[in-house]
Parts: structure tokens; C-alpha cells; sequence
């Protein structure tokens, strides 16, 4: 079995839990804490690692998110000296990955990140995709049958079509995030 850690705050709100009053300090794992990690659990089996370093659960105004992936990669060096591993002996996890720079996430991936947390994401586009089809039929939204024609609107509000269209935009983004992440076409499974 494998294990899951966060280490650090990981900002914003997520499930109507905030980190507002959190000091800003805490949204920065240091190396030290990693390495700590490292010795307690590489002992006992695999696992990987959410460290912060100034991620944030939602999306927020560019430039309001300062995210410093070079703590990645200081914990990263910092084992591979102390432990003579290889490059990138940690498997790391970067939550709160919604609405990141593209450049930034590209660094991570460089310093052992393999997973990212795209929730926000993939809600909006989902939510993109219900609300263009809502706005391309707004009559059926209002009225099952056409008050002027007596059309019926069944096949325009039933709720296959309108949640087809968010499963179209949800994919779209996935697709994005999946090139994002250099992982097209690749699989854990053989």
C-alpha cells in the first residue's frame, strides 16, 4: 500500500474550509521537513508527498499566488546528498494546481512532481460546458412547451444533453491537463 502526505498549508479553500488566517510562512514547506519525511517513511513502503510551496486550493487573480517550486527541488537535493539516491528520490504531489502558470507546473514536473490536483479545474470547465448549452436553448429552461408554437422542449431540457455537453468540456480540460503533465498516451498499466 501506499501512503499520501501533505506537508505545510496548502492555501485558499477547499470543501468550504479556508486558510485565510494561516501565516503566509506555513504555505512554504522547507527541505528540512521533507528529509524528515523521508527518513521516518521511506522505511516502511512507498509514498509520496504534497509538499507546499505556495499552492493554493482554488483560482485566484494572477500574480496573487507566488509559487516557489525551487523548494521542490532544494528537497530534492538536500535527500539526494544527504542519502546518495538518485535524482529525485521523492515522488511529489502538487495540490491546488488550478489555475497555475503553465511555466510553473512544468518546473515542478522537473523536480519529481508525478500527480497534480486540478478539482477547480475541472469544476468550471464542466460548469463552462452546462451553462453554454443553458444559454444556446434558454426556452427550455423556462418552459416545457413553447407557449407561441406548443413545440415540445423535452429533448433540449432533459438532463442527458445538458450534462453531456459539461462531460465534453470536463474531457477538453482534462486533455489540457494531460499535456500540461507530459503524461498523453502513457499509463501505469502495462
Amino acid at each position: 500500500m501506499s501512503i499520501e502526505i501533505e506537508l505545510g498549508v496548502t492555501g485558499g479553500e477547499e470543501d468550504g474550509v479556508g486558510s485565510d488566517e494561516i501565516d503566509n510562512d506555513k504555505l512554504y514547506t522547507q527541505p528540512s521537513d521533507c528529509l524528515q519525511a523521508y527518513e521516518r517513511l521511506s522505511k516502511i513502503g512507498h509514498f509520496s508527498l504534497a509538499a507546499s510551496f505556495g499552492n493554493v486550493h482554488g483560482v485566484y487573480k494572477p500574480g496573487n499566488v507566488q509559487l516557489r517550486p525551487e523548494i521542490l527541488k532544494n528537497s530534492q537535493a538536500l535527500i539526494k546528498e544527504k542519502y546518495s539516491t538518485g535524482n529525485n528520490p521523492l515522488d511529489l504531489v502538487f495540490h491546488g494546481g488550478s489555475g497555475s502558470e503553465k511555466e510553473k507546473i512544468n518546473e515542478a514536473l522537473q523536480y519529481g512532481v508525478f500527480k497534480m490536483n486540478i478539482d477547480t479545474d475541472t469544476q468550471f470547465a464542466f460548469s463552462k460546458g452546462v451553462g453554454e448549452y443553458v444559454e444556446a436553448h434558454p426556452q427550455a429552461f423556462k418552459y416545457q412547451i413553447d407557449p407561441e408554437t406548443g413545440t415540445p422542449y423535452k429533448k433540449q431540457y432533459d438532463p442527458r444533453a445538458f450534462l453531456r455537453k459539461g462531460e465534453e468540456t470536463f474531457i477538453k480540460r482534462l486533455d489540457e491537463a494531460f499535456f500540461d503533465l507530459k503524461s498523453q498516451g502513457k499509463s501505469l498499466a502495462k
